[in-house]
């Protein structure tokens, strides 16, 4: 064989895989024990000897045994190898990819125990890791569609697929091994090829098997990136709610097979209103610094909120979960009680959504982020909005917000702050506060470090309302939005 064996567990569609020890040595193994929470990664809790034991896929009330695949001194890591009892919190998964592809880690769990374990996760790193004084959380805003709420799926071509456990112990020999499907997580060369996602909806599912399917019979060259050989690369899918779709496929150069396939595709997809295609020589699959160019159709597709129109391009970013979007922005707009005399403040501003969300109702806007592509499309949003009051700025936020800019644009009234998962810097923070707003409004896709920063700005703000808001049902992550108000 080609590849090294593995071991797997199997409990509905769920399966586990355990990579082969590196060398022959005596794995250790806990036993038997019992998973009393779920982390914030969606990692069980147990405790071994009073030892804290992360355990994958795993939920609260499994009994297990565990290999321990990482040692610290404050934890130990493990998989389990063994299960004495199941919880009862399971439920059989709808995909069958569930517990290889990694994209969907909570399944097995109904969608009001995943709400709650968000809802809590959310409450624990309030109230835990930072000693503030804190008010009464309202409920969680779940998604009334748990399924089929993405609006962009990205897929990569492999010509040497991953091979299930019982493909594996089958040992069939295969015509070939392309892929088009989504990375095994920690494996950034190893491609499981899809057969149906259930988070994106049709025809998303259709086109993909098109394209797989069209690409094996031409016998066209799937990539493969360890080796750099092949022409077929990733093949991106966005589509907005009233049912546009972008379709927008990376290959290695251009020649008459990529036409013959771009031509193929809009002939069976009609929907396809932005035809896209890229040429990315790089080692990397990442569109940066690759142009995109236009075969049919739009370079964007448009997304409507209320009255607003937002253009969204290959390399655009947009919210996901449009529909939770839409929730998460009017709790912003809430919380932010702006007045038509504001000076608003948009820190990490993204493409501008948030920012174009509010300028109605402020005297104006100020929008500022890191990327550069992305102050662009948020100054073509609201110049196609017709909205004059938003003006946006690219650079270091702590280099940004500065005595002079503030001199220059004004002293905000209201702050609006949504940053990456790392949270804000000690700096921005210290910046945020001594800019001597009366309200801020903290979005945050991690409670763990939107808690440190809220630690940070207690000396100057209370916290008063907290709204968890779930962008992502099947998955552990959560968005929660904070208020402050001066003190």
């Amino acid at each position: 064989m080609l590849f090294a064996p593995c071991f797997s567990i199997l409990f509905g569609h769920e399966h586990l895989f355990l990579p082969p020890m590196a060398r022959r040595e005596t794995p250790l193994i806990y036993q038997q024990l019992e998973i009393t929470a779920i982390a914030s990664e969606g990692m069980g809790i147990a405790r071994h000897n009073g030892m804290v034991v992360f355990v994958e896929q795993t939920l609260t009330g499994d009994v297990v045994d565990v290999r321990i695949t990482r040692k610290k001194s404050g934890f130990r890591q493990g998989i389990p190898v063994h299960f004495h009892q199941y919880s009862s919190l399971r439920i059989e998964p709808v995909c069958t990819h569930f517990g290889v592809c990694g994209g969907c880690k909570w399944q097995n769990l109904s969608y009001a125990d995943q709400l709650a374990h968000k809802a809590r996760q959310v409450y624990d790193a309030l109230h835990r890791l930072v000693k503030i004084e804190l008010p009464d959380f309202n409920p969680i805003l779940g998604a009334p569609e748990p399924y089929h709420y993405r609006n962009k799926l990205e897929y990569t071509f492999s010509d040497s697929r991953w091979l299930t456990a019982q493909e594996i112990k089958s040992e069939t020999s295969f015509e070939h091994r392309n892929a088009l499907g989504f990375h095994i997580p920690g494996k950034f060369d190893k491609v499981l090829d899809i057969s149906h996602c259930h988070l994106q909806p049709e025809p998303g599912n259709a086109i993909r098997l098109f394209v797989r399917n069209y690409a094996i019979e031409q016998q066209l060259p799937f990539f493969n990136l360890v080796k750099q050989t092949g022409w077929l690369r990733t093949l991106t899918l966005r589509n907005t709610l009233a049912g546009e779709w972008m379709f927008c496929l990376s290959v290695t150069e251009q020649n008459k097979e990529l036409f013959k396939l771009l031509d193929a595709v809009a002939a069976a997809f009609p929907q396809i209103t932005s035809l896209l295609y890229a040429v990315n020589n790089k080692r990397n699959d990442t569109l940066e610094g690759v142009e995109v160019m236009t075969y049919k159709g739009q370079p964007y597709i448009t997304e409507l909120m209320e009255d607003l129109r937002f253009r969204i391009g290959p390399k655009s970013f947009y919210q996901t979960n449009p529909r939770q979007a839409y929730e998460l922005y009017k709790v912003v707009r809430e919380f932010a009680d702006i007045r038509s005399n504001h000076n608003v403040y948009d820190l990490y501003t993204g493409t501008g959504t948030i920012a174009l969300f509010v300028a109605r109702q402020a005297a104006k806007v100020t929008g500022v982020e890191y990327v550069e592509d992305a102050v662009h499309d948020a100054r073509i949003n609201a110049q196609a909005n017709n909205i004059s009051n938003a003006n946006f700025f690219a650079g270091d936020m702590k280099n940004i917000l500065v005595p002079e800019f503030f001199a220059q644009h004004g002293k905000p009234d209201v702050i609006i702050t949504d940053p990456p998962r790392a949270g804000m810097h000690e700096e921005v923070c210290q910046r945020i506060a001594g800019a001597g707003a009366q309200r801020i409004v903290y979005v945050s896709c991690n409670p763990a470090t939107q808690a440190r920063d809220l630690g940070l700005l207690d000396a100057h703000y209370k916290v008063t309302k907290v709204q968890p808001v779930d962008m992502f049902p099947q998955t552990t992550h959560v968005e929660n939005v904070v208020l402050l108000v001066k003190k």
